[in-house]
C-alpha cells in the first residue's frame, strides 16, 4: 500500500478514537438537553439549528434517540417527525458518502479476492432499495453504523435514499413519545406511562418483524446469486 494511503487511514482512524474519546469525556445527555433547551429560545431559527445538530450527531456517531424525542417535545408531531426525518435523512447520506469515498476503495480491494463476499456486495447492489427500507424498519441494525456500513456496499444513493424511508414509521413513533412528555425536563426520565409502553412495544413489534424479514430475504438473495456465481464459473467453455 503507497504511503499517502497508509497516512489517510491512520488520520481517519486518530479522528475516529478522538471522537469516540471525547464523546465517553461528556454527558451526552446532558449535552443534548443544552442544546434543545437552546433550539428552544431561537424562534424562526429554531428548526434550522435543530436538524443541523441532529445531521452531526449523526455523522459524528452519536445516538440521535434524545433530539428525536426533544423534536416531539419542542415542535409537536407532525412538525417534530417532518424536521426529525429530513435531518436524519441528511446526516446519513452525508455519512454514506463519507463511507463510500473515503472507505470503498480499501473495502473494495480486500474483497476482490474473495467469490462469495464480491457476489453478496453485488447482490445487495441489484436489491439495495428493499434491503435499505427493511435494515430502516429494524431497530436492530444500529442507524448510525449502518450508515457508514451501507456506504462500503454497492448499494445506488438512489436506492439508499429511497429505502431510508423506513425510518419513517419509527421517527413518527419516537416523536410522538416525545410529545407526550410534555417539556425537555421529561425526557431524561426512566418513568413510563401506559401509553408509551404500549408505542414502546408496537415498535419493538414492528423491528422484529423487519429484522427477521430482512434476515430471510439478504440469505436468499446473498444465496441466489452465489448459486448463480457457481454456476457460472462451472459452466464448460464452449467452442465454435
Amino acid at each position: 500500500m503507497a504511503p499517502g494511503k497508509i497516512l489517510k487511514y491512520l488520520a481517519i482512524a486518530a479522528a475516529v478514537m478522538t471522537l469516540i474519546f471525547l464523546a465517553k469525556q461528556f454527558d451526552i445527555q446532558t449535552v443534548f438537553q443544552n442544546a434543545l433547551a437552546w433550539v428552544d429560545g431561537l424562534g424562526a431559527w429554531g428548526p434550522i439549528a435543530f436538524m443541523v445538530i441532529y445531521n452531526l450527531a449523526t455523522v459524528l456517531f452519536l445516538p440521535g434517540s434524545l433530539l428525536t424525542l426533544g423534536g416531539g417535545v419542542l415542535f409537536g408531531v407532525v412538525k417534530g417527525s417532518a424536521y426529525v426525518f429530513v435531518a436524519a435523512l441528511i446526516g446519513a447520506t452525508l455519512a454514506f458518502l463519507i463511507g463510500r469515498y473515503v472507505a470503498r476503495g480499501w473495502v473494495a480491494s480486500k474483497i476482490l479476492g474473495n467469490q462469495n463476499f464480491r457476489v453478496i456486495d453485488e447482490a445487495i447492489a441489484k436489491e439495495g432499495l428493499k434491503i435499505v427500507f427493511l435494515t430502516r424498519l429494524s431497530p436492530i441494525f444500529p442507524f448510525n453504523l449502518l450508515n457508514y456500513a451501507l456506504g462500503l456496499t454497492q448499494v445506488s444513493l438512489k436506492d439508499y435514499v429511497l429505502g431510508s424511508l423506513g425510518m419513517l414509521p419509527g421517527t413518527i413513533m419516537y416523536v410522538y413519545i416525545g410529545s407526550l412528555a410534555g417539556n425537555l425536563a421529561q425526557l431524561g426520565s426512566s418513568t413510563v406511562d401506559p401509553a408509551t409502553a404500549k408505542i414502546q412495544w408496537m415498535i419493538r413489534i414492528v423491528g422484529f418483524i423487519a429484522t427477521v424479514a430482512v434476515t430471510v430475504y439478504v440469505t436468499k438473495v446473498a444465496k441466489k446469486a452465489l448459486n448463480e456465481s457457481v454456476g457460472d464459473t462451472s459452466a464448460p467453455a464452449t467452442h465454435s
